[in-house]
């Protein structure tokens, strides 16, 4: 690749690396063209980006983009994700079904610096989705107990049996 290539490489990358949730490095050593096919189409779906590029490259985007510094060795796969939680599921997942490959090495998540234990956390966490669902349903919980006491209430009120006020 040619000076003029490289620099417009580093640029794309940059301008993705700003709008991005969250960025994982990982390793893709020990896996072959079909796995690799394989994951960069279960992260493509999940609306995730997954580029192979020089830890050079890389890291001048990385320093470009505003991003926390980090040092990377080895073959390196850029995640650059939107979602972050999804991205690490589909990375965490993937692992466990292929022999802990790709491993990560790290990455940057809401600005901060994240390790590989972290990303594991991540992928635990509920999805915007999931946690907009469960908020709803304990609020639906909440509101159906509501309208419960007041209908109880209403009852009480309508027998003439409402409760005593306590006497000062």
């Amino acid at each position: 690749m040619k000076r003029p290539e490289k620099e417009q490489l580093v640029v794309e990358l940059k301008e993705k690396m700003k709008g991005a949730a969250a960025l994982y490095y990982t390793d893709f050593t020990g896996l072959n063209v079909k796995r690799m096919t394989d994951l960069r189409r279960k992260l493509k779906k999940a609306g995730v980006e997954y580029v192979v590029i020089k830890n050079t490259l890389a890291l001048r985007a990385v320093n470009e983009s505003g991003l926390p510094e980090t040092k990377l060795k080895g073959q390196t796969g850029v995640v650059i994700a939107t979602d972050a939680i999804a991205a690490a599921r589909v990375l965490t997942d993937f692992a466990k079904e292929n022999e802990q490959r790709p491993s990560v090495k790290g990455g940057v998540y809401e600005g901060a610096t994240v390790d590989a234990a972290m990303v594991k956390k991540i992928a635990s966490l509920p999805t915007r989705p999931e946690a907009l669902s469960q908020f709803l349903g304990a609020l639906n919980g909440i509101l159906s107990m509501f309208v419960l006491t007041l209908e109880a209430r209403k009852s009480q009120l309508e027998e003439g049996n409402s409760i005593p006020q306590a006497s000062a």
